[in-house]
């Protein structure tokens, strides 16, 4: 297993783990998950929100097992190799308010930053504008970085608080299996799901799991993290992560190529809308919420499964930020962007920069 961990976390092992997921990801797509949409951390999130019904937007409700295998393999790759440990208290109020902007700028685009480079990998040329919105939102954390930004340490924490996350994603998992989709009907059990729009497009339950524990396993091993990689990119110049990144883009565009999958072009693209501006500023919102918090979401969800409780309620922050998005019309839709999202991207950057501001370390003389 040590012999796993280390070759994982080389530069030949994180292209490998960033190909796989861009490999996967497409083959969910035509496997039946939605158009340039095989794995979307902050769309899939939505889908549970609705799912459990904190959101009643009809198109975007179904109990993503993709997430749930990504927390669950973070869980088992943590345990079997002694890295789980329970840790929080790093300024959760700050985390749970990042996750939030970061699920509504998100929403405001359409896609986390794994979509964006799935989207991209499709041929959607709108991408390129989100594209540009998370390099200027994690270059802007950046900037925050070197002036001393920090939410501060965590601390150790009971064997029992790190469990929480893996218990209540078991939990969920269970209610999917004991109230399983009933053709005809948008309601089984206590759980939503979607008769028609991007909520109803999913690869068999089985494969979904597969693949999201499968990718849970070898993110926690490889620190696989699409915000990370922009970071060290732009800090410290380092390519490791961004080598991984890259991984993904070239392997999904390829697969999609193969597959028939790719289809050049702005209009017309599945999920997306085409307000350039809004693209740019709905990522931009999200790759701040992303530097200041410590991890794109994806990232956020593996170190939830691994003990960490400060990812914990960041995650929870984005399941709240997709709740307030469809209840309040702050989502976009291929239509454009909701009637209130203009305004939530100034509130969720002006939160944004008073939780960077309000937590540089001033050096004391």
């Amino acid at each position: 297993m040590e012999k796993t961990r280390n070759l994982l976390a080389t530069g030949t092992g994180i292209i490998a783990v960033g190909a796989l997921i861009g490999v996967l990801a497409a083959l969910l797509q035509k496997l039946g998950n939605p158009g340039n949409m095989g794995i979307c951390v902050a769309c899939f999130d939505r889908d549970i929100t609705g799912a459990v019904g904190m959101h009643r937007a009809d198109v975007v409700q179904y109990l993503r097992p993709e997430i749930l295998g990504f927390v669950l393999g973070s869980f088992v790759a943590a345990l079997a190799t002694r890295e789980f440990k329970s840790r929080g208290g790093s300024a959760p109020l700050a985390r749970f308010v990042l996750g939030m902007t970061a699920m509504i700028g998100a929403l405001v685009f359409l896609g986390c930053p794994w979509r964006t480079l799935l989207r991209l990998a499709g041929g959607d040329g709108n991408a390129l504008l989100g594209l540009a919105g998370l390099v200027v939102g994690v270059w802007i954390g950046t900037l925050f970085f070197k002036q001393g930004y920090s939410l501060g340490r965590s601390q150790k924490q009971s064997f029992g608080t790190g469990l929480l996350m893996p218990l209540l994603i078991l939990g969920l998992l269970a209610l999917r299996f004991i109230y399983p989709p009933v053709e005809g009907q948008t309601q089984s059990g206590v759980l939503f799901y979607s008769a028609k729009g991007p909520g109803a497009a999913h690869a068999p339950l089985f494969i979904s799991l597969g693949i999201g524990l499968l990718v849970g396993f070898i993110a926690q091993r490889s620190r696989f993290c699409t915000m990370g990689a922009l970071r060290d990119l732009i800090l410290f110049r380092q390519w490791h992560l961004f080598s991984g990144f890259l991984a993904l883009l070239a392997a999904a565009l390829v697969t999609n190529l193969v597959l028939g999958q790719f289809h050049p072009g702005f209009e017309k693209q599945p999920v997306a809308h085409t307000q350039a501006f809004w693209n740019f500023a709905g990522m931009l919102v999200a790759g701040f919420s992303f530097a200041l918090a410590g991890g794109c979401p994806g990232r956020q969800l593996f170190m939830s499964g691994e003990g960490d409780a400060d990812a914990g309620v960041f995650v929870f922050g984005m399941i709240t930020g997709a709740a307030f998005a469809h209840n309040f019309g702050l989502a976009s839709s291929p239509a454009g962007i909701g009637p209130h999202g203009m305004a939530a991207v100034a509130v969720c950057l002006f939160f944004c920069l008073v939780i960077g501001f309000g937590n540089i370390e001033r050096t004391r003389a």
